[in-house]
């Protein structure tokens, strides 16, 4: 047998520690062949794809990124893609196909199976934990602590200066990191996509922490918006292949207004992509590992059109649909709990 893998949508800590696993166990268990696709779904478009054996894959466990490339190509969106897709995967000799991804990546990879017969097996991808079929999803871990140690450092820069600090994270719809992150880092302000906020309300609390001698640090996702407001765009023209707008800005707009509104100095730092970069923790390496061994388990056993999700101590394996039908977003009883620490 051979299979393909592709990894797709934004890189994320832990993408290597997948393939690893899956050409590991495939090749000294089953005696498959495995060929790796370039850059997400270009790479079967384009019919572009390496041989992967052991050799190499020895190494990549720590390493950040994906030694395959990645890319937002959405194949339902170019001429004959589906068409292409199939015949490169018979071309190649692929018999199925590993995608690992977010949401967009697996709502392809759900449709070229349900539709269209391809035979696929999928490992969730994303720093924002917002896949519903699974507890956790891998690289999440690593932005958290990364932001974490961001804010912890933020926090004697903004006590020297006295001066706001707003810390933006990324979470599109979901607000994941922003909460853990900011709970974990003391925040004294968490804003999340999930709950508009009040700007008013946001500045009282700026306020009452410069009252009791200390200087407040704000965390806010980039999907956060406004009561009476929308989101902050990067570029409003701009969209890609999956329609979504390029997002950034709302950490600067959010200082500008406090600074405004209360007269104390407030500075933003925009985390970015150091949050998915560089090297995962060792949860994001447990867990990719063990995602990509139950991966290849899936496709000796036949059961394509699965996810492979965590479901408390357990990797189960779930409908790719299932994946991709709802995002998981931070409920309102959670978000109550860390508003306790506001202020």
């Amino acid at each position: 047998m051979r299979v393909g893998l592709l990894t797709g949508g934004g890189d994320c800590p832990g993408l290597n520690a997948v393939i690893r696993a899956v050409v590991r166990k495939g090749v000294q268990d089953h005696a498959y062949d495995f060929i790796g696709y370039r850059d997400g779904w270009r790479g079967p478009l384009q019919g572009s794809a390496s041989r992967l054996d052991i050799p190499a894959v020895r190494g990549i466990l720590p390493r950040g990124g994906t030694i395959l490339g990645s890319s937002r190509t959405n194949p339902l969106k170019e001429p004959d893609g589906v068409r292409r897709i199939r015949e490169n995967l018979a071309k190649d000799e692929v018999d199925a196909l590993i995608v690992i991804g977010g949401e967009d990546t697996l709502g392809v990879a759900a449709r070229l199976h349900e539709e269209h017969g391809v035979r696929c097996v999928g490992v969730p991808k994303t720093i924002d934990n917002d896949l519903s079929a699974t507890d956790y999803t891998f690289g999440f871990d690593t932005a958290v602590n990364i932001a974490t140690e961001a804010i912890d450092r933020l926090h004697t820069t903004a006590e020297s200066h006295m001066r706001v600090l707003v810390v933006e994270v990324m979470g599109r719809h979901a607000g994941w990191i922003a909460l853990h992150s900011g709970l974990a880092g003391g925040a004294n302000v968490i804003l999340v996509p999930e709950q508009r906020f009040d700007l008013d309300e946001v500045c009282g609390w700026v306020t009452s922490r410069f009252r009791a001698s200390y200087a407040p640090i704000v965390v806010v996702a980039e999907g956060a918006m406004p009561k009476d407001g929308d989101l902050v765009l990067k570029d409003a023209a701009a969209h890609d292949s999956f329609g979504h707008v390029r997002l950034s800005g709302v950490g600067e707009w959010l200082a500008k207004e406090i600074e405004s509104r209360t007269g104390k100095e407030a500075r933003t730092t925009v985390l970015g992509h150091v949050q998915r970069g560089g090297t995962p923790s060792a949860f994001d390496r447990w867990l990719a590992t063990r995602f990509g061994l139950h991966a290849i388990a899936a496709v000796r056993d036949g059961d394509y059109g699965r996810m492979v999700a965590l479901r408390g101590p357990d990797v189960v394996r779930v409908p790719l649909g299932e994946a991709t039908a709802r995002l998981k977003t931070v409920p309102d009883a959670l978000y109550a709990e860390a508003r306790t620490f506001f202020g």
